[in-house]
């Protein structure tokens, strides 16, 4: 009985969003655009990210076929 009612909860809210979202947009005014400098943040996150994916790690090797 509770599993039934988080599903049902879940599902009303999702469907309140999925509206929300499908109507807020015609009624709202349209916003200005935003300063130049926030439009380089997505930027500087993923080249931050790229660094970090590509950059060697400081771990010692481990060599796991001594241990057996």
């Amino acid at each position: 009985m509770v599993s039934y009612c988080r599903t049902s909860c879940f599902v009303v809210v999702m469907v309140v969003l999925t509206i929300s979202i499908l109507v807020l947009p015609l009624v709202l005014p349209p916003l200005p655009p935003p300063p130049l400098v926030l439009l380089f943040v997505p930027l500087m996150i993923l080249s931050l990210l790229v660094l970090l994916a590509l950059r060697s790690s400081q771990m010692p090797n481990m060599d796991t076929t001594a241990a057996v």
